[in-house]
């Protein structure tokens, strides 16, 4: 039986044989305050290529009551089963399907999740399809390649606004009859209903012009800053058209920030929905802005990358996500006007460390990955598909020059508008308009997994002249239980040389741009050359590549790396620290004392705010164990220090307190926090607003120190959602068996919790100063892991699978009872990946913190 599951040669087979015309979809969810089910009627116009033909429509609902095929009307006991309605005898030509259901209003995330505010006690709607959720809510064809119009037919209580991807018409008796869309996949099609509060505006230029909205609960509306999200909007509008030269498609753009949003958002034609997070109810650092902005812009340059144009299958995802995730990060780069140009810096110690992460671990795969069934398309939104798929994307413009690149792109979407393609399409538009041969540098680029290491090797004379340099490039081994081999690969590469100039900055005199291919690639120098204070590879951060510096740069590095006068080369060498120390390179304790060297001089704000979280994984993970409680303590003061010390009022203020509230662990230090908490102790210009109190009250609950009276009190200061989340999290924090009972109790034995409540107690449950009282909960993780996995939905049972597995619990015992598992569970191929990650982790802690010891031994 095949489940809910669809392998990809069945999506082919139902390709070859039907090509899909036209949906009509008449939901009734007049009910929906209350909750519970809704009737769905679907009618679907296909064509089929044989006469008697026999397929399958998908759906995912409690009950059939009708199928009616060309017709005639079929036994739903027959011909429903495992998600599927058995379509048998099919017409040569036209045929048309109805299908009468009952489906079911979710609280997952899931298909149509619902939602209740605890502010105002009104329900919310909102969908999300990607990957095939859409036959939660109706009879489709769920996969990409079969495109079809869709028309919405919506009955919802009165007073409510009801949005779709086509323009919102004017109800009649409360129901909403949307026109047909253009030509889409399932996945992108949205709806979203309730009394959203709604501000609109235009998108205007040169005789365009498309109707802009924005859309949250009515108890967020007080902090909806939406002339700043309509600014970045424009600026994406005017930048994405140039550069693709092909006007957006779709007839108006709406965004919706709505709650319990699994992912960042989704770009759903015409009417993105957002999670709710980005409306910022307290003051956030300007590094938050920065990525709601790249959310923004990311979902915009999917109307094109994905939505105009969709790939074939699944195993080109990165076609969608990783040239949306360039393009946004370019276009904040580089649009008149955009306040961060700065952005590739944050790419650099963000999203690109992700990348590096994932593609050490043994599920590593190619950008162009092998999808197999929908199973494994579920688990593969990583960070290969984004983050290195944009960054070999930025290579390959370098490498193409930027004009070919986007010359390419505008014939790609001309000639593939409203249809699929595959790799194959893209990269044929792409070697005309660049006149280079590019099917090598797919093969090891796209369709090769692992990451290659380059480093400087240099002879220097005497008196300092360079006699001899060359880039040295390395395909380590991939991690055991990946597929492939190492791969040598074609980079495009700036290197920097760096010298500190009289203010003391590294100051860069020469840049040298050249293609690095095999084993040593000489690098060309004018003779009498001085070698600099710092020679940086992959400066500009232009291929995709750990970077190590030679010994005299490391040193120079160590000594001053906050002071390089750009933020880019600065995040390249943090970045390069941290992924040394993870590989156990450099030892924990070495990193720490680098950050700390440095980070006062640190004016990113967003690589401010990374530093904090790698320094903190670092002691909790990677530090030796009996090292690890004296670098928390030197870390929380060194935090406190900095936060007392920031300009008032400022973004680093505030990213220090938040920094000293995750790691305090002193009386003083904790006494510190109550007080700025009840207002018996102050910072001056630190305002603690409602979400830095909730920081200041977790951190309190998980020592001990805010017990249950006083979380239910701070709830009564913020009976919200997010309210709600938060006192969930510092419940769960406690530090007693009791609590943490409560907690799994919560998230294993039962399945009532939505999805949000779920990943807030997960959290609150995982305490990296609690060890000894979660020790108990590995074995009970094993015996449970399996049972959720095949009992609740996708994205519930993944946030149980990762983030209950004992990360925390680093040994060799933890190992071994993974590998224990993976033998006797035989779970299918996604949960054995999700786990094997996590296993992964655990290997790589205890290896760096073997190192953290040996250099502690030596002194």
């Amino acid at each position: 039986m095949p489940g809910t599951n669809l392998t990809r040669e069945e999506a082919q087979q139902r390709a070859r044989l039907l090509t899909t015309h036209a949906y009509e979809i008449d939901l009734d969810l007049s009910g929906a305050q209350e909750g519970g089910i809704y009737r769905s009627v679907t009618t679907v116009r296909f064509d089929c290529a044989e006469a008697n033909a026999h397929s399958f429509i998908d759906l995912v609902a409690p009950a059939v009551h009708e199928v009616i095929l060309n017709g005639k009307r079929l036994d739903v006991a027959a011909v429903f089963r495992d998600a599927r309605i058995e379509l048998n005898h099919l017409h040569e030509g036209a045929n048309e399907l109805t299908v009468v259901a009952d489906c079911s209003y979710t609280n997952t995330g899931e298909g149509l999740h619902r939602f209740v505010d605890p502010v105002d006690q009104q329900a919310y709607l909102y969908t999300q399809f990607e990957v095939p959720d859409a036959r939660r809510v109706f009879a489709n064809f769920e996969q990409p390649d079969l495109k079809a119009t869709f028309q919405f037919t919506v009955k919802a209580p009165e007073g409510w606004t009801v949005i779709s991807n086509s323009p919102t018409p004017e109800p009649a008796d409360n129901v909403w009859r949307f026109e047909p869309t253009p030509r889409m996949s399932t996945y992108i099609t949205a709806l979203i209903a309730g009394p959203y509060h709604a501000v609109h505006s235009s998108y205007e230029k040169d005789g365009q012009s498309v109707p802009l909205g924005i859309y949250c609960r009515p108890s967020l509306a007080e902090f909806l800053d939406s002339d700043a999200i309509f600014e970045v909007t424009r600026q994406g509008f005017d930048w994405f058209q140039e550069k693709f030269d092909y006007a957006y498609p779709f007839a108006k753009y709406d965004q919706l920030f709505v709650p319990e949003f699994n992912a960042g958002a989704m770009e759903n034609a015409g009417a993105v929905t957002i999670r709710d997070q980005y409306v910022f109810r307290s003051k956030v650092t300007d590094a938050a802005y920065e990525v709601r902005a790249e959310t923004i812009l990311h979902e915009l340059a999917h109307m094109w990358f994905g939505d105009l144009v969709t790939m074939e299958w699944w195993n080109d995802l990165w076609l969608n996500e990783s040239f949306a995730t360039y393009t946004s990060i370019a276009c904040q780069a580089a649009a008149p006007g955009s306040r961060w140009p700065h952005s590739w810096t944050t790419f650099a110690n963000s999203m690109k460390t992700w990348a590096y992460r994932q593609d050490q671990l043994p599920s590593t795969h190619p950008i162009m990955a092998e999808i197999r069934d929908l199973d494994d398309v579920l688990v593969n939104f990583d960070g290969i598909t984004y983050a290195k798929g944009a960054s070999v994307l930025k290579q390959l413009v370098a490498y193409v020059g930027e004009d070919a690149f986007f010359t390419g792109v505008q014939a790609y979407f001309k000639t593939h508008a409203f249809g699929n393609t595959r790799l194959s399409d893209l990269l044929g538009a792409l070697e005309k308009t660049s006149g280079r041969d590019l099917r090598t540098w797919s093969q090891q680029w796209l369709e090769t997994a692992g990451i290659n290491v380059l480093r400087p090797e240099l002879e220097v004379s005497a008196d300092g002249v360079i006699t001899s340099f060359a880039v040295r490039q390395e395909a380590p081994a991939l991690p055991a239980g990946a597929k492939g081999e190492p791969v040598l690969r074609p980079h495009r590469i700036a290197i920097g040389f760096y010298d500190l100039g009289d203010a003391g900055k590294l100051v860069r005199r020469e840049r040298i741009e050249l293609d690095v291919d095999g084993a040593l690639t000489p690098v060309p120098l004018p003779e009498g050359t001085v070698r600099p204070a710092v020679i940086l590879l992959n400066d500009d951060d232009l291929s995709y590549a750990k970077v190590r510096l030679d010994e005299a740069s490391l040193k120079v590095v160590t000594a001053h790396l906050g002071d390089f006068a750009e933020s880019l080369p600065r995040a390249l060498c943090w970045a390069s620290a941290w992924d040394m120390t993870r590989d156990g390179e450099l030892p924990t304790r070495d990193y720490v004392a680098l950050v700390l060297s440095g980070i006062a001089k640190e004016t990113d704000i967003g690589v401010v705010q990374s530093l904090h979280r790698q320094v903190k994984l670092a002691i909790d993970l990677y530090a030796a164990p009996a090292s690890r409680e004296a670098l928390l303590g030197t870390w929380a003061g060194e935090a406190l220090t900095r936060l007392r010390a920031a300009e008032p009022g400022s973004d680093h203020q505030l990213a220090w307190a938040r920094a000293f509230a995750a790691a305090a662990r002193t009386d003083g230090q904790l006494e510190l926090l109550g007080g700025l908490l009840d207002g018996n102790a102050s910072v001056e210009g630190l305002v603690v607003d409602t979400e830095l109190r909730w920081a200041f009250v977790e951190r309190l609950a998980a020592t001990g120190r805010v017990d249950e009276a006083g979380i239910e009190t701070e709830y009564e200061r913020d009976r919200t959602a997010a309210g709600e989340r938060h006192a969930a999290t510092a419940r769960a924090a406690r530090p007693t068996a009791g609590a943490k009972a409560e907690a799994w109790a919560s998230v294993v034995e039962r399945d009532d919790l939505p999805n949000a409540m779920q990943e807030a107690v997960i959290g609150g449950f995982v305490q990296t100063d609690q060890r000894e009282l979660l020790a108990p909960y590995t074995e009970k993780f094993f015996a449970k892991v399996k049972d959720v996995w095949e009992s609740r939905s996708h994205e519930m049972a993944q946030q149980v699978a990762i983030g209950l597995y004992p990360s925390l619990q680093v040994s060799r015992a933890t190992l071994d009872a993974t590998d224990a598992w993976l033998a006797r569970a035989e779970p299918n191929a996604a949960l054995r990946r999700l786990i094997s990650e996590s296993r992964s982790g655990v290997e790589r802690a205890l290896r760096a913190q073997a190192a953290d010891e040996a250099a502690g031994a030596r002194g």
